[in-house]
């Protein structure tokens, strides 16, 4: 299975976004600008995030983008349903069906043990997505690549930051 890039870019967005004050906003093209990636690109999986009620869009000259639930509340799995839908990633095709001699109908009544295999390991990828929170991923100040993700991040936002008034 292969997810969209833009998957990767939703979440550590969303980490960033979690760093923010209880009053701000980050413009999607500080977002983009901060992970070095298209800015409408960026924008159109933030507006996912946003119709899947992950994000709060701010509009206006002040507004932006913030978390519309806790960090703790939202999933990794949240943030893959809201950029890929909640399709299935295996789809059967129920190609048994198909080419010279094909089964008799009556074999047809329940799914084949490829499919039922295949949902099943997406059950359970599902499962682990779901068990593992923003808060979750939040990097510990006390290494040195946390102390350095965090620094980074909390620089940034301190310049790029804007302050809404509209609060959730």
């Amino acid at each position: 299975m292969k997810l969209g890039e833009g998957v990767e870019q939703a979440i550590h967005s969303t980490l960033l976004l979690a760093g923010l004050d209880r009053d701000g906003v980050l413009p999607a093209t500080a977002l983009a600008e901060f992970h070095g990636v298209s800015a409408s690109y960026l924008l159109k999986h933030l507006q996912a995030l946003t119709n899947a009620g992950i994000l709060a869009s701010v509009p206006g000259p002040k507004g932006g983008y913030r978390l519309a639930r806790a960090p703790a509340a939202i999933s990794l799995l949240d943030i893959v349903l809201a950029l890929e839908g909640s399709a299935p990633a295996f789809r059967c095709a129920e190609i048994r069906k198909q080419g010279p001699n094909p089964l008799d109908s009556q074999f047809f009544a329940r799914p084949c043990a490829v499919n039922v295999a295949m949902l099943r390991a997406e059950q359970s990828y599902r499962a682990e997505l779901r068990k593992v929170s923003l808060a979750d991923l939040r990097t510990d100040p006390a290494t040195p690549l946390g102390a350095a993700i965090e620094a980074r991040g909390c620089a940034f936002l301190e310049q790029r930051q804007r302050r809404s008034t509209s609060t959730p």
